[in-house]
């Protein structure tokens, strides 16, 4: 009996020892599944929270008068860069999300945007005022606001900041070109015309230079000028993208590389732009003519 009890006990021992065992490790399956289940919640609330919606701002373009033709590269440089101030600050707005306090996109992005917006469209106002009757009232477009969770665009809907560009809808006139987003920088205008995109890139790829659109126009009816200022920024655009692909190809092709795959492509591309221009004006006033002679861009080594 008692050389009995000591297996006895042993093998109750061992029993005991692996249900714990088995006990254990159930535990740790549970608590490992459990922490797999957390983990994958965090990741979800963490997507949720990069929303930070979008900046939508009046459209001034749409509310200007007739421009005077002395004007008209001031005005679409500085149309422009209303565009530009807008994507610059959706771009903030994407980068800063989660930061400060309530008031933080207001204080840090809103406003320092309003503020350039006053100064711009005052801009526009004198540069009208030095020939024609200078418009009032402009500064009431410059307060822009934060459409929370968006997807829109710059001024007013249309999905990419940008510039006075092309047919995106949004600005409504400043933003919603933003559909053409390049022009944006373009204009942040160094002074130039309205074709001023063609004076960036240097070194060995030279550059393109092209004859300015804007300053070749007559008044421009208020009815046509969102399509206008769109189209001027649309030329930028093409030229922007012609300079890229200038500096992407060096030492590609034969001697007549760049007239064949960049300078003839744009040409036909700045036909397509002038003709919608010269055909908004023409709707309500007299059609230009000749702006096809302005389309042939050369290259500056």
């Amino acid at each position: 009996m008692s050389r009995a009890l000591p297996k006895y006990n042993k093998r109750r021992v061992a029993v005991i020892g692996g249900a714990a065992a088995l006990a254990l490790t159930g535990a740790v399956v549970v608590n490992s599944a459990l922490a797999g289940e957390t983990s994958g919640n965090s990741g979800t609330n963490a997507r949720t929270l990069a929303s930070p919606g979008t900046i939508s701002c009046p459209d001034v373009a749409s509310r200007l008068p007739a421009i005077p033709a002395s004007a008209q590269a001031e005005v679409a440089r500085n149309l422009t860069l209303l565009n530009t101030q807008i994507a610059e600050a959706n771009k903030r707005l994407v980068e800063t999300v989660g930061q400060g306090g309530p008031n933080f996109v207001q204080n840090a992005i809103l406003g320092p945007l309003e503020d350039k917006r006053i100064a711009t469209v005052n801009r526009i106002a004198t540069a009208i005022g030095r020939t024609a009757e200078k418009p009032q009232g402009l500064d009431a477009l410059a307060p822009c606001t934060l459409n929370a969770g968006g997807g829109g665009a710059a001024e007013g809907g249309a999905a990419a900041p940008s510039a006075t560009a092309t047919d995106a809808a949004g600005d409504t006139g400043n933003a919603g070109e933003a559909g053409d987003t390049g022009n944006a920088g373009d204009t942040g205008d160094t002074g130039g015309t309205g074709n001023a995109g063609d004076t960036g890139e240097a070194g060995a790829a030279g550059t393109i230079s092209c004859p300015d659109v804007a300053s070749r126009l007559p008044a421009i009816p208020a009815s046509a000028q969102a399509e206008v200022a769109r189209n001027l920024t649309l030329l930028n655009t093409q030229i922007a993208e012609a300079d890229k692909r200038l500096v992407e190809t060096v030492g590609q092709g034969g001697p007549n590389f760049v007239q064949n795959a960049i300078l003839g492509p744009l040409e036909d591309k700045r036909i397509a732009t002038v003709n919608r221009i010269a055909t908004a004006i023409g709707r309500t006033a007299e059609k230009p003519q000749g702006l096809d002679a302005l389309a042939p861009c050369t290259l500056n080594q």
